[in-house]
């Protein structure tokens, strides 16, 4: 069986100005001084911040990640961001087809591949995130619903590149509320499946499979245990960098 580092990634989402950088500051302290960190640990702050989240977490081992990207390298789009000038930037991961993307900037998936494709030009590792509406879990369809974003999201090209799949059940997100862990178990046991399927065993098997939705302090350590969950994509607890290194040392 491959054993997979596990990876817990930060999404700041529209939070954070230069003082946040405090938090950062308070992280980056709490990982060098207290007990080494099992995880691979990324911050995926705003595009503002970027820069310095790159810099600054360098000499403690925090990567710097995205939160999306335009398809093209360059060119007139007013307000986009290239992959290109993220990776330049300091970042080496973005996150990708977010479920709050996928809502309000009605992002399908075959424009979240084009995303991915992007990021792994520009040397960056795609966070690809899939995920069901509660409608779609009531009435059955969830894993169905899920299998079908992998298929559309995930670019061919992943079969060559590092690519990370996040699961976040979008009525989870914010919410408070939580899937059980059966149904997470059931849900990245489904991706992992399906993963293998698409890119055979050795490849398929290597890909993270985080799982994001209202992961906290308190339930990290009960979610992180369940098999096929490789790590974890923080919302809101990654802002509070006491928050945030409880469920990296929650690994």
């Amino acid at each position: 069986m491959t054993t997979i580092s596990p990876l817990i990634a930060g999404n700041w989402k529209m939070n954070g100005l230069s003082q946040s950088l405090e938090e950062l500051t308070e992280l980056a302290q709490l990982l060098t001084t207290g007990e080494a960190p099992r995880a691979v640990v990324v911050v995926c702050p705003p595009a503002t911040l970027l820069s310095a989240v790159a810099a600054q977490g360098a000499s403690s081992g925090i990567m710097a990640g995205g939160q999306d990207c335009h398809t093209e390298a360059s060119g007139a789009h007013t307000g986009d961001i290239s992959a290109y000038m993220l990776a330049d930037a300091g970042a080496q991961f973005v996150i990708l087809g977010h479920s709050e993307r996928r809502a309000s900037h009605r992002e399908t998936d075959d424009l979240v591949r084009a995303k991915a494709e992007a990021a792994m030009g520009a040397g960056l590792k795609p966070i690809i995130c899939v995920g069901e509406t509660e409608e779609e879990r009531d009435a059955g369809r969830a894993e169905a619903v899920v299998a079908g974003q992998l298929a559309g999201s995930i670019p061919d090209a992943a079969s060559q590149h590092e690519v990370i799949v996040a699961y976040e059940p979008v009525w989870a997100i914010g919410t408070g509320r939580t899937p059980s862990n059966d149904d997470i178990a059931k849900m990245h046991a489904s991706i992992r499946q399906a993963l293998v399927e698409r890119f055979g065993e050795e490849k398929g098997n290597s890909i993270r499979i985080l799982y994001g939705g209202s992961m906290k302090p308190l339930n990290a350590r009960e979610i992180l245990a369940i098999d096929n969950v490789n790590g974890g994509l923080v919302g809101g607890a990654s802002l509070l960098a006491k928050d945030f290194y409880t469920i990296i040392s929650a690994v």
